[in-house]
């Protein structure tokens, strides 16, 4: 067996798990098939590359004559400086034609943006990024809530920990889901993240430390009820009247808004990972009916549920 060369790219300052997540990954999935990988980290001086931490990674100089299976980037708060630098957008713009597969973790979607190279695809990044990313690339369709998107061979990933996910999917891809699997328990990490491919939990935005964290999970555990004001006022222990200004204060949103949020969150979820079917999963979750569990993912992510659902199933196959 020829091994599959890895190539991952870091730079000055780069987040060292975007790097070494995927590393970890690979090596540890070429133990199930002995000569699977070769695994080099290249950057564009070579020599010891600082990380963000200050911990340095050996590298060697990228060269026009490599040759990968898959090209890596990292990204980090030193992101700013490849992607304004002639020769790395030229070497990554030769390796999109040359390497049957492209990656980035986090912020790295934005040396391939400046290339070019997500113009009219989808992709993703680290969700704190999404405003400014959007605004500076409006050319990519991207996808802010995804922990890793596929568009044909380049393939994008969310925030640090998502480039072990996205490493994961791609060795399922070379060597098999079981291989992919026990490399995952080998990390103790998921093999496929609960809850799909999102990045947020609206419980998590919504908990403060505060008094209603108790009532929030309440609500997560009860979605097929009614959870009207009255009956959480009542859960709460409080006057409607109290309940209502004290929870929008603390909480940050109406009591109507954090219920839509959390059925929605559930409701992403078996879209993902459960063959139920789109009405059943309106009722489960507490929507009632199928048209109104739409209305509210066409407000909160600008798609129907079966397109979401068509694209969850799109990441993760070859």
């Amino acid at each position: 067996m020829t091994p599959r060369r890895i190539g991952i790219l870091v730079f000055d300052q780069f987040q060292l798990l975007d790097a070494a997540g995927p590393v970890s990954a690979f090596e540890i999935g070429g133990r199930y098939r002995p000569g699977a990988y070769a695994i080099e980290t290249i950057s564009r001086s070579g020599g010891p590359i600082s990380s963000s931490s200050g911990v340095t990674l050996g590298s060697r100089p990228f060269t026009a004559d490599d040759r990968f299976d898959t090209l890596i980037l990292s990204g980090g708060e030193g992101t700013r400086g490849p992607a304004i630098c002639d020769e790395t957008l030229t070497f990554v713009r030769d390796a999109a034609r040359q390497t049957r597969r492209l990656a980035s973790v986090c912020s790295g979607a934005y040396i391939l943006a400046q290339a070019g190279l997500l113009d009219g695809r989808r992709a993703t990044t680290h969700w704190a990024r999404t405003d400014h990313f959007r605004r500076t690339y409006p050319k990519v369709k991207l996808e802010p809530d995804r922990i890793f998107v596929r568009d044909g061979p380049v393939w994008t990933s969310a925030g640090i920990t998502a480039g072990i996910d996205l490493s994961l999917a791609l060795i399922g891809e070379d060597l098999g889901e079981d291989v992919a699997r026990k490399t995952a328990q080998q990390l103790v990490v998921y093999h496929r993240r609960p809850g799909g491919q999102s990045q947020f939990s609206a419980l998590l935005d919504m908990e403060a430390g505060g008094r209603f964290d108790p009532l929030l999970a309440w609500m997560r555990e009860n979605l097929r009820r009614p959870l009207t004001v009255p009956d959480l006022a009542e859960q709460a222990g409080m006057s409607e009247r109290t309940f209502l200004r004290a929870f929008a204060a603390e909480v940050g949103f109406t009591p109507a808004k954090a219920v839509e949020r959390l059925r929605l969150e559930a409701a992403r979820a078996l879209l993902d990972n459960q063959p139920l079917q789109v009405e059943d999963i309106a009722l489960e979750t507490g929507f009632g009916d199928s048209e109104r569990m739409r209305r509210a993912f066409l407000r909160a992510f600008g798609q129907p549920p079966q397109a979401l659902r068509r694209s969850a199933t799109a990441l993760v196959l070859p």
